[in-house]
C-alpha cells in the first residue's frame, strides 16, 4: 500500500540522492532552499519508507509574471518503484498542497526524458532547450492554476 503525503527534507534527500545524483556525494542531493518555510516536500511512502519525492519551492522565475510562483524540483522515484504511476500521484498531491498555500503557478526545469510525463500532467514547455552542466538537456516548463 502506497501513501502520498508531505515528508521532511531529509526524507526527500534520501530518495533524491540515488536517483538524481547517483555516484555523487550525498550533499549534492541537498538543495539550498530545502528548509525554507515556504518549501515543502511530497513523498510516496511504501512499507514505512519514502520511495518517491518531489519538492516545491516558493521561487519566482523572471520569465513569468505570475504571482505566487513555485518551482517544482527533485522529482525522483526509486528504481524498483518506477513505472507504477507514483510520480503522477506525487505531482497531483503537490499541486493540491500548493493551492492550499495560495500558490497559483508552477515552473520547472525538466530533463529531456521527463518532458512527456509533465506534458501529460498539463505542463507546457516554454522557450528553447538548454543544458544543465553535468546533467544534460532540459526544458523550462510551466502550469497555471
Amino acid at each position: 500500500m502506497y501513501t502520498v503525503k508531505e515528508i521532511s527534507s531529509a526524507e526527500a534527500q534520501a530518495v533524491r540522492h540515488p536517483v538524481l545524483r547517483e555516484g555523487k556525494p550525498l550533499e549534492s542531493a541537498i538543495f539550498p532552499d530545502d528548509d525554507l518555510k515556504d518549501t515543502f516536500h511530497v513523498g510516496v511512502i511504501y512499507k514505512g519508507k519514502p520511495v518517491g519525492t518531489v519538492t516545491l519551492i516558493k521561487k519566482n522565475n523572471e520569465n513569468f509574471s505570475a504571482e505566487n510562483q513555485y518551482q517544482l524540483r527533485g522529482m525522483a522515484v526509486l528504481q524498483a518503484q518506477q513505472k507504477k504511476g507514483l510520480g503522477a500521484l506525487m505531482v497531483k498531491k503537490a499541486e493540491a498542497l500548493l493551492l492550499e498555500r495560495g500558490g497559483a503557478f508552477i515552473w520547472l526545469n525538466a530533463r529531456e526524458v521527463a518532458v512527456l510525463f509533465y506534458e501529460k500532467m498539463g505542463y507546457e514547455t516554454y522557450g528553447d532547450s538548454f543544458v544543465v552542466l553535468g546533467i544534460g538537456l532540459h526544458y523550462l516548463m510551466k502550469k497555471s492554476f
